[in-house]
């Protein structure tokens, strides 16, 4: 059995190296109003009759994939991706970026294909990329790390945090791309120590596939049919980014909501391949998308409209219900068909 924690990182210990964090600069708080605390996708801080929103994110280890494949090209769209992303879970559209590349040692034709990534992100998400920091640290970085810190604007009154979620409430799942930026540790572990594979070879049990190609998809963005949605005159009640964590980002949403998710599309070829290296299926909907990378939730009556707006720009589906449950367990039907509960 390979897990999360077996590939280096332990999801529970960083729940609790962030708690630990986070409990010391919470008294910051008071300096200045703030509108959401630490935990939401996005912070929130008022700005007149509007609100400011921040984000920050990385790529993560999947800046190793694109060393293995020397493919540097889409990695600027993860890390744009990965920030826009939770600025829309309050509601925010997404304005501007500064980036953060810290280097080993310098490479202009790295950071060309980089530059050429972040780009395309900020062309995808309809953002400006106002400034960033490159810092060369040769005896702390290998290779390299990006990050990106980005702002978006909504109106109070339009801010979404979850609270207005109710039973009965629907979900709507929007397909991912595929593994997105999260959960590649255990995807390195399981495909290049436990299978021994090399990046070039096929994606085991799905021989018409790349496996290092399907690990380096860019990460959806989702900036476009979101901000299409709330221009409408449905009243969504809840958004998440479906991350790291995986199905377990809805529990940042309201206190005493549970989810019943019986309705998954099928999961891309990347999942099953994972999963067939004896990874439980349970860490697989904790860790990964699974092929949903963002849900809408909503009034069952405006469901089907939503749906319509969405599908305009990615496929997307009814996936299931928000339940009243003070647990916040979250159940799920997998595609093997089993129940499991997180």
């Amino acid at each position: 059995m390979v897990t999360y924690s077996e590939s280096g990182v332990d999801i529970d210990l960083e729940e609790e190296t962030v708690s630990k964090l986070t409990s010391r600069i919470k008294e910051t708080l008071h300096y200045r109003e703030v509108i959401t605390e630490s935990g939401h996708f996005a912070a929130l801080m008022p700005l007149g009759d509007k609100a400011i929103a921040m984000s920050t994110d990385g790529v993560g280890s999947k800046i190793l994939i694109a060393e293995m494949l020397h493919k540097y090209d889409s990695v600027g769209i993860d890390c744009i991706a990965m920030v826009v992303n939770d600025l829309i879970c309050v509601g925010a559209e997404p304005i501007g970026l500064v980036d953060y590349l810290a280097v080993e040692k310098p490479d202009p034709d790295i950071a060309d294909q980089i530059g050429k990534g972040l780009a395309e992100g900020a062309k995808i998400a309809k953002i400006s990329i106002i400034g960033g920091e490159t810092a060369s640290l040769p005896e702390i970085v290998r290779n390299f790390d990006l990050a990106g810190t980005g702002i978006g604007l909504v109106d109070v009154d339009k801010i979404i945090t979850g609270e207005k979620i109710q039973a009965g409430d629907i979900l709507i799942g929007i397909e991912s791309s595929g593994i997105h930026s999260n959960g590649l540790s255990l995807a390195r572990k399981v495909f290049f120590q436990e299978a021994g594979l090399k990046v070039d070879d096929a994606l085991p049990g799905f021989p018409n596939h790349n496996l290092g190609l399907e690990l380096l998809k860019p990460t959806n963005i989702y900036v476009e049919p979101i901000m299409d949605l709330l221009s409408s005159e449905i009243e969504v009640h809840g958004l998440a980014h479906i991350t790291g964590g995986g199905f377990n980002n809805l529990k940042r949403l309201k206190k005493d909501i549970g989810y019943q998710i019986n309705y998954l599309p099928d999961p891309q070829p990347i999942f099953k391949s994972i999963n067939s290296f004896n990874v439980p299926i349970k860490e697989m909907y904790r860790v990964f998308n699974m092929g949903i990378g963002f849900i809408v939730i909503l009034k069952s009556e405006d469901a089907k409209e939503a749906l319509k707006i969405i599908q305009k720009y990615n496929k997307a589906y009814l996936i299931g219900e928000a339940v009243h449950d003070i647990g916040q367990k979250i159940q799920i039907n997998t595609f093997t068909n089993k129940v499991i509960e997180l």
